[in-house]
C-alpha cells in the first residue's frame, strides 16, 4: 500500500480477525502471491539466467544499495514419503520404487548441470543448501551419497555456511544419520509435529512416539551442530492437555531450536477433500484464537527455560550459535536455485516454479531443457514489499536498512498500514526499529496482507 497523503490521518480500523479455521493457505512464504506467477513469464526467467550475478531486470527504479552479488543458495526437493499426511499440501509420492527414485535423483543432477554454466552463477558457490520434501530421509544411504556426490561435483559446497536436512523420525537409523552427517549437514530438522500417538495417527503421520525417542537419541550421538524440532499447534483432535504435554516433552529433549506452525488446511489436502465431501466450511481443527494461545503458551514455556523467540515460528536455545541461514538470506533477496518437482526458486529478481507432476518434470530434462512451469518478475516496489513483509516475520525490522537499500523509508512508504497495526496493538515502533508485539507476532501472516498491493489481496494466495 502507498502512504497516506500528507496531513491526512491514516485509518485506524483493526484488520478483521477471523475465528474459525477454514480452507486455504494462511502462511505467507513469498510475494507477489503464487497465483500471479504465469507460464507466459518463463522467458523472463530464462533471460535472468543470462545476466551476471546481482543484475536485476531493467524495469524502473532499482534498489539503490550497491555491493557484492547476493548469496547463492540451493534447494533440493525430495518428494518421496512413507505416507501422505492428511494436512500435507506439498508435492509428494508414496508409490515410487527404487528405479523411479534413482531416475529422479539423476534428473536432479541433470537439472543442476543446466544451471551451472549460466552467467547468473558467476563463479559463486552456494552459501546455504536445503534438502526439503517430502522426506529427504526416505532415501537410502546409497541414494543419498549418489545424489550428494553428483551435486557437489557440479557446484562445490566449500563455501557453505549451512546445510539443512528434513527428516521423518521413522525413517532414521544410526547408519543413516551418520551418512547424513557425513554429507556436511549442519541442521537436522525433525518433523515430529506431536508426541501423542493418537494425534499422530489421526493426522496421517507415519511415525510414532517411540520412533521419535530413538531417532533423537541417535541424532545426538552422531553430533549434529543443530537439531531442530518441528511442532504443529492445533492438529486434528488436539487438546489443551495434549499440547502442553507436547511442549513439555520437547523441553525434555532440549533441542537447539524449535519451529512451531499453526495448523492450516490448504485446498489440496486430504482434510479439505473430506470437508468438501461433507459440505463443511469449517475445518475439524482448533480455531485461530486457540492456536495462537497455544503458540503463546509454548513461547512462554521455552522462554522460562532460557530460549529466545527468534521469529513468529522459532525459538532458539543459543542465539549466538544457532542460526537459520537459509531463511535469513532468502528474506534479504538471495538467489535460490531450486531443483525438483514443483520446487520454487528465485534468480536475478525473477521467481520461478518447476512443473508440478513427476512425468512433466522429468520429460524436459530428458531433452536437455529446464523443467520450469511458471515465473514472475516483481516490480521494484514488489521487491521492496516482499523483503519487508518476510523480514517482519522475524518480529522486527530496521527502517534504516530498507531506506538504504531501496531509497525510501518504510515508516513513510507504509505509514497507513503501520498506523493501523499500531492502533490494533500489534506494533510498537520507535527510532530505527519497527517491531511487532507478541500479539502481532502470533498472527503475523494475516497482518502481512496489510502491506499487499490491492490487486494481490484477491483470490487464493497459492
Amino acid at each position: 500500500m502507498n502512504a497516506a497523503p500528507p496531513n491526512s490521518p491514516p485509518p485506524v480500523a483493526k484488520p478483521p480477525l477471523e475465528k474459525a479455521t477454514t480452507a486455504g493457505n494462511y502462511f505467507v512464504s513469498n510475494y507477489p502471491p503464487y497465483a500471479f506467477w504465469k507460464p507466459e513469464f518463463v522467458p523472463e526467467f530464462l533471460a535472468a539466467l543470462d545476466r551476471p550475478p546481482g543484475s536485476l531486470p531493467a524495469s524502473g527504479p532499482q534498489p539503490v544499495a550497491a555491493g557484492s552479488p547476493p548469496p547463492l543458495g540451493l534447494y533440493v526437493h525430495i518428494p518421496f514419503c512413507r505416507k501422505r499426511c492428511h494436512f500435507c499440501y506439498f508435492k509428494v509420492y508414496t508409490d515410487k520404487d527404487s528405479q523411479a527414485i534413482r531416475a529422479y535423483l539423476d534428473a536432479l543432477v541433470r537439472e543442476l548441470t543446466l544451471y551451472v554454466g549460466k552467467p547468473f552463477v558467476g563463479g559463486r558457490r552456494p552459501r546455504f543448501i536445503y534438502f526439503g520434501g517430502g522426506t529427504p530421509s526416505y532415501l537410502s544411504v546409497d541414494q543419498l551419497r549418489h545424489l550428494a556426490d553428483g551435486l557437489q561435483r557440479l557446484l562445490p559446497w566449500d563455501a557453505v555456511e549451512e546445510v539443512t536436512f528434513e527428516c521423518e523420525p521413522g525413517t532414521l537409523t544410526e547408519p543413516k544419520l551418520e551418512a547424513i552427517r557425513a554429507l556436511g549437514v549442519t541442521r537436522l530438522s525433525l518433523g515430529i509435529e506431536h508426541f501423542d500417538d493418537h494425534i499422530l495417527e489421526i493426522n496421517g503421520r507415519a511415525h510414532r512416539s517411540r520412533e521419535i525417542t530413538r531417532a533423537y537419541a541417535y541424532a545426538r550421538q552422531v553430533g549434529f551442530p543443530q537439531i531442530n524440532i518441528d511442532l504443529i499447534a492445533g492438529m486434528v483432535e488436539e487438546t489443551e492437555e495434549k499440547w502442553r504435554l507436547a511442549v513439555a516433552r520437547t523441553l525434555e529433549l532440549a533441542p537447539d531450536s524449535v519451529t512451531i506452525y499453526q495448523m492450516e488446511i490448504p485446498y489440496n489436502t486430504t482434510i479439505y477433500r473430506q470437508m468438501k465431501a461433507e459440505g463443511r466450511l469449517v475445518a475439524p481443527v482448533a480455531d485461530w484464537d486457540t492456536k495462537r494461545r497455544w503458540v503463546d503458551y509454548a513461547f512462554t514455556e521455552f522462554e522460562k527455560a532460557g530460549y529466545t523467540v527468534a521469529s513468529a515460528y522459532t525459538v532458539v536455545k543459543d542465539p549466538a550459535r544457532t542460526r537459520f541461514v537459509y531463511r535469513d538470506y532468502l528474506w534479504a533477496g538471495a538467489d535460490l536455485v531450486s531443483l525438483g518437482v514443483a520446487s520454487f526458486g528465485h534468480i536475478g529478481g525473477t521467481h520461478y516454479q518447476n512443473h508440478h507432476d513427476f512425468d512433466t518434470y522429468l520429460a524436459p530434462l530428458r531433452e536437455g531443457r529446464l523443467p520450469v512451469y511458471r515465473a514472475l518478475t516483481p516490480t521494484p516496489e514488489e521487491r521492496y514489499i516482499r523483503e519487508f513483509i518476510l523480514q517482519l516475520k522475524l518480529g522486527r525490522v530496521s527502517a534504516e536498512y530498507f531506506a538504504r537499500k531501496f531509497g525510501e523509508d518504510p515508516r513513510t512508504k507504509f505509514a497507513a498500514p503501520l498506523a493501523r497495526l499500531k492502533a490494533g496493538g500489534f506494533l510498537e515502533n520507535g527510532g530505527d526499529r519497527i517491531a511487532l508485539t507478541r500479539a502481532g507476532l502470533l498472527q503475523v501472516d494475516r497482518l502481512l496482507h496489510e502491506f499487499f498491493k490491492p490487486e494481490h489481496n484477491t483470490g487464493r494466495y497459492a
